[in-house]
């Protein structure tokens, strides 16, 4: 699915992308603005990136998180990769999600929390959006 998603055959809400890797709006999100992180080229897991593939997807988790505080009053945002168990797509990806102080999220228990519509969804992506891109001109 995410392979499809990188070559434009699914849509997906994109928030952020460069030559080797793409963001986009989880469907099933832990709370609004939480982003799905990918390389372009498909990767099994986390073990399979290769070195500077890491750490280009690190400086982007990082420009995402900024973004989701910038963007949506996040006070800051849990980053996490599941490699293999949990890991529901066999495409490694980033989990970057929103969090404010009680904001009920405990430890690895993930509710979801649906867009309220798919206006909400698009509000969302955009401001994500628009925040990476103000947050690229700073250099960041």
């Amino acid at each position: 699915m995410f392979c499809q998603i990188a070559g434009g055959g699914v849509p997906a809400a994109i928030v952020f992308e460069d030559a080797e890797t793409l963001a986009f709006l989880d469907h099933r999100p832990v709370f609004p603005g939480h982003c799905l992180l990918i390389p372009r080229r498909h990767l099994n897991s986390l073990v399979d990136v290769p070195s500077p593939l890491l750490s280009q997807l690190a400086a982007n988790a990082k420009l995402l998180a900024i973004a989701l505080e910038k963007a949506l009053g996040a006070e800051g945002a849990f980053v996490a990769i599941n490699n293999r168990v949990s890991q529901s797509v066999p495409h490694v990806h980033v989990h970057v999600v929103p969090r404010t102080k009680g904001d009920g999220l405990k430890g690895f228990f993930w509710p979801r929390h649906k867009y309220r519509d798919p206006e909400h969804m698009e509000e969302v992506r955009a401001s994500l959006s628009q925040a990476i891109k103000d947050l690229q001109k700073l250099g960041m």
